[in-house]
């Protein structure tokens, strides 16, 4: 994918995770985007642990492999937090 690419799915699947774990309100648009980017690659990581294929483009299971990433990756932050 293409840096546009990964800014919109980044973004996109950051603000997804985002409201999952109620931090919405708490996120812009920039940690939105870093939040679905860095959640890309540690879910491609996660599923790469279970022998599965990580995110390989702009497609619906990419979107769930990183809106997984991001939920977990969110979680960590909040639990850091506390």
């Amino acid at each position: 994918m293409g840096i546009i690419l990964w800014i919109i799915f980044g973004g996109l699947v950051g603000w997804i995770a985002s409201i999952i774990m109620k931090t919405n309100a708490q996120q812009g648009i920039i940690t939105n985007v870093i939040v679905g980017v860095i959640g890309a690659f540690l879910g491609g990581w996660i599923m790469s642990i279970l022998n599965k294929s990580g995110v390989g483009g702009f497609n619906l299971y990419s979107f769930l492999v990183a809106l997984l990433g991001a939920v977990v990756l969110i979680w960590i932050v909040k639990a850091l937090r506390h």
